[in-house]
């Protein structure tokens, strides 16, 4: 008796989580080899960037552990209302909604210490338990590396359109890099990109550029790895300064080099998943 209502309950929360993605269009998993290499300024900015398009985007901090996602857009102190159904997620206007571990613990100091099941649990709650509505994009900001939580949202959500594959120029990222792009594709989860973050600085003085952390790395293991380059995002003070502020760049300055990046590998993305979605269509 007891394993029948389990099975039945399992039932009803695999509906439910069904029932939700159904209203997903599109849902892109943003990855990376290693930390510190600005995944989640990759994921907000391209979050902002299409809701800034008209897009109706959903943004999930996959981070258990460290979610930032919350201080890159000033909803820290979010209140998040709740019914019987599940959470409200924060809004970010004009079209971005917004859950993270970060807006439902009183004390953003205070460590999230949790094993990978309770971390799947709560991965699962936070797609099937939170209104996102009808969106056109959900994007997934995962914590580096290949661990637990991609491994559960890869099952969560079997039919992601697909990964972007964060790194730097740096021979050490571009080699962990390449372990995600082939972690992905073995979790079934087609590889959209790479983009190359951090990739040269623009001197204001000498208006020469200069090559930090080298440049080109992220194009040639793109190439090497039969995937596509979806573009590099330049070294900018801005970008660090308006994250820190709460305005990413894409929003509190358009028109400067690291946000002109960002309008490139959106538009990329998004013409990819449209001639993904075309070739299922003809088939």
């Amino acid at each position: 008796m007891q394993g029948d209502i389990n099975v039945i309950t399992a039932r009803e929360e695999d509906a439910e989580l069904f029932q939700k993605l159904s209203r997903i269009k599109h849902t892109i998993i943003i990855m990376s080899g290693k930390g510190g290499v600005g995944k989640s300024t990759v994921s907000v900015n391209l979050a902002v960037g299409l809701s800034i398009r008209g897009y109706e985007v959903g943004l999930l901090d996959g981070d258990i552990h460290g979610p930032n996602v919350p201080k890159m857009l000033n909803i820290e102190d979010a209140i998040l209302a709740a019914d019987d159904e599940g959470i409200y997620p924060a809004i970010v206007p004009p079209h971005l909604k917004v859950m993270s571990m970060a807006l439902l613990s009183p004390d953003h100091d205070q460590p999230i210490v949790w094993r990978g099941p309770m971390k799947m649990v709560a991965l699962r709650k936070f797609i099937e338990g939170v209104h996102w509505g009808d969106l056109d994009y959900l994007i997934v900001d995962l914590p580096p590396g290949t661990g637990d939580e991609p491994l559960s949202i890869a099952q969560l959500i079997p039919n992601a359109d697909g990964s972007i594959i964060v790194t730097t120029p740096q021979d050490v990222a571009l080699l962990d890099s390449r372990k995600t792009v082939l972690f992905s594709e073995g979790l079934h989860v087609p590889v959209l990109g790479i983009v190359e973050n951090m990739a040269g600085l623009h001197c204001p003085h000498c208006n020469e550029e200069i090559d930090l952390f080298k440049i080109g790395g992220g194009e040639k293991a793109a190439k090497e790895l039969g995937i596509q380059f979806l573009g590099r995002i330049p070294i900018d003070p801005d970008v660090v300064n308006s994250s820190d502020e709460g305005m990413p760049i894409v929003a509190a300055n358009p028109d400067s080099p690291a946000a002109q990046a960002f309008e490139g590998i959106i538009e990329s993305v998004v013409e990819t998943i449209n001639r993904n979605e075309e070739k299922r269509t003809k088939k």
